[in-house]
């Protein structure tokens, strides 16, 4: 089984974005080296999809809803981009249906735990958000029963974590909103007779 070619050194803004379309394969960079991991199943894209409903029936104005579309945590060498699945930005900055977003642009960024990134969207991407002033960030563990985890940013200590909520997720920052969890159809592992 011959592995397709990737590249063998730390990566510029510039090379990863000369980089071949790829509709199979999720792309980050961390540091410079490409990460490369499977796209979302479907149960995980029917929950970002839930989660942005919830969310464009609730933002202020001033805010817009956008998936799956690249922050640069740090531009400079050797750079570092993530890709949540949903980001909040100023409807200001979203008008220019720019490529990717700068952390300073972003008010909240959501992951959803795919199986082999719990660590990585409940550990790292934590601490690398908090470093770039992201103020606030959202985990989504699909695991029964589904929940949601906020994090706010507390200073110099980064974030602070709010308790999971698997029922009813309701906050006041950044802005109020209530999301009825049950109100998900069940997950591939969940499914009853």
């Amino acid at each position: 089984m011959a592995l397709p070619s990737y590249p063998n050194h730390l990566l510029t803004l510039e090379e990863y974005d000369a980089l071949p379309e790829d509709e199979l394969h999720h792309y980050e960079l961390l540091e410079g080296i490409l990460i490369v991991s499977p796209r979302a199943a479907s149960y995980h894209q029917e929950v970002a999809f839930y989660l942005m409903m919830e969310l464009y029936r609730q933002l202020p104005r001033q805010w817009k809803l956008v998936s799956d579309v690249e922050v640069v945590l740090r531009s400079e060498f050797p750079p570092t981009l993530r890709a949540p699945d949903v980001l909040v930005v100023p409807a200001e900055a979203a008008k220019a249906k720019p490529k990717r977003y700068n952390a300073s642009e972003v008010l909240l960024a959501v992951e959803i735990i795919s199986p082999g990134s719990r660590s990585i969207d409940t550990s790292h991407k934590p601490a690398e958000y908090a470093r770039a002033g992201i103020p606030h960030y959202w985990v989504v563990d699909l695991d029964d029963p589904l929940s949601v985890a906020a994090y706010h940013l507390a200073g110099d200590l980064g974030y602070q974590e709010a308790p999971a909520v698997s029922k009813i997720f309701s906050v006041q920052e950044p802005f109020p909103v209530t999301i009825d969890l049950t109100a998900l159809p069940d997950g591939p592992e969940r499914d009853v007779d």
